[in-house]
């Protein structure tokens, strides 16, 4: 199954194989009835070599880059590129002040922000998150008073959205790795669910060879019936009146339109249009039960094959009121007053899982005492470190993040110095003040060095470090 299967390194480094794509016989013939369809059209687009790279810049971390072609219409935060760099060897790209995010997916933006109120404290699910595009993208939009959950099934892919999360530097994040039918014993919780769906993925074919490999009818057919379960068993966590988002990365109507009335068919779903510009080159299409959905066609805009539509839940009731069976540790005075040396603690509460210590925004604090009574959370707020000897070893996230105080020690690489600090390399400089530095390029945080008598320790997670060389 596909859908957002994409790591973060495919999307980055091996999206878009400057190979014509042979389209299977089945889907083109498949797709012959769907509105916007032109096949001429579609398989030029397949064979074309032409590359599309789009960004999105992360508005926590001030940041300009170079290089911009032109805005994504359908998105504030992001834009095109007129060439496509090694973001690997992109320091900048390290330190999260953007994500590397096809074009088509950035419009979730329009469906949240046409909807709902953004000003105000939201409660949001993002099903299906890893590698961390859409999350990153609400996070981006969402006040600092709302909760995000973002949640993966898969746990390794669970650990690749977490450090994503964490590169993005955010604060308001739970990351959490469970079945979409754990969600349901929340009942009436969230304002918002966003479902990107696990499709069979042809809409990524120009970007991703094995997709095309993968693809069958008899696929497609397991998709959509794998679809309606996830939708039904998380349905229950949706407010009344709250917003679902479903999308997916497929062209066939078994996995879109198909779905889409069988969402307002069977569940208690409304279904809600968008204000879409005509010169975006979205089509809108109306589904046999009149339906409102939107799709994506390469060759009407930039980007590559999406699919989205959104709803209203029709019933509900309140949020049956839960009291947390255990309260999660917090920091003791003694250890606050050790972190909060380094930190900006106002409006944050330190929390203590084992011997780790996590910054949380104080207002999520009961959130988080009664979530983790059901679903298991693998990350949380920003972690700050540990306590050893009396003194703070900071954590990798606290590097990344806006919490360090303006006092923190600070080391400034350039671009060589911030491949080798990437790399998990020995670094050749030199330090006269000792002890532990942020270390910088362009003065955005990339991570900790620990300065010595004489030597500076790198201390770049090793699972995160640049594999290659220039």
């Amino acid at each position: 199954m596909r859908g957002a299967a994409l790591s973060v390194e495919a999307m980055t480094e091996s999206m878009f194989l400057n190979l014509p794509v042979q389209l299977p016989n089945k889907l083109i013939n498949s797709l012959q009835n769907i509105p916007g369809f032109d096949e001429e059209a579609f398989r030029k687009a397949h064979e074309s070599v032409e590359q599309v790279t789009s960004i999105r810049i992360n508005p926590a971390k001030k940041f300009k880059i170079q290089k911009l072609q032109s805005k994504i219409p359908w998105s504030e935060l992001g834009y095109y590129l007129d060439t496509r760099p090694s973001f690997t060897f992109d320091p900048l790209f390290h330190a999260g002040c953007y994500y590397v995010q096809e074009a088509s997916s950035m419009f979730l933006e329009q469906a949240v922000k046409q909807i709902v109120d953004l000003s105000e404290p939201l409660k949001i699910l993002d099903l299906s998150a890893a590698p961390g595009g859409k999350t990153t993208h609400i996070q981006s939009l969402i006040s600092k008073n709302s909760l995000l959950v973002s949640n993966e099934v898969i746990r390794a892919r669970a650990n690749i959205l977490k450090d994503n999360i964490i590169k993005w530097g955010c604060e308001n994040v739970f990351v959490t790795n469970n079945d979409p039918a754990d969600f349901s014993q929340l009942e009436n919780y969230f304002d918002v669910v966003v479902v990107d769906a696990p499709c069979s993925g042809s809409g990524l074919f120009r970007k991703d060879a094995d997709a095309i490999a993968e693809w069958s009818l008899n696929n497609v057919q397991l998709c959509s019936q794998r679809q309606q379960r996830i939708l039904a068993d998380v349905l229950p966590c949706l407010k009344k009146d709250g917003l679902l988002i479903y999308s997916t990365c497929s062209y066939s109507s078994e996995e879109d339109e198909d779905v889409v009335d069988w969402m307002t068919a069977e569940l208690p779903l409304k279904n809600l249009r968008l204000a879409v510009e005509e010169n975006w080159g979205v089509v809108e299409v109306k589904t046999p039960a009149q339906n409102h959905c939107y799709r994506f066609w390469p060759y009407m805009l930039k980007g590559e094959g999406f699919f989205s539509a959104c709803f209203s839940k029709t019933e509900g009731g309140i949020q049956p009121a839960i009291k947390p069976k255990r309260n999660i540790e917090p920091a003791s005075k003694k250890e606050m007053s050790i972190i909060c040396n380094r930190i900006k603690d106002e409006g944050f509460q330190l929390l203590k899982f084992a011997e780790t210590f996590y910054a949380l925004p104080e207002k999520l604090v009961a959130e988080l005492n009664l979530l983790q009574q059901y679903l298991r959370i693998i990350y949380c707020g920003v972690e700050t470190g540990q306590v050893m000897k009396e003194k703070l070893v900071p954590a990798h996230a606290l590097a990344l993040s806006n919490l360090p105080n303006a006092d923190v020690e600070r080391t400034e690489l350039n671009y060589e110095q911030a491949i080798q600090f990437l790399q998990k390399k020995e670094l050749p400089i030199t330090l006269f003040k000792k002890g532990w530095q942020i270390a910088t390029h362009k003065n955005f945080g990339l991570g900790w060095v620990n300065a010595l008598a004489n030597r500076v320790n790198n201390y770049y997670p090793k699972e995160l470090r640049i594999l290659k060389d220039i």
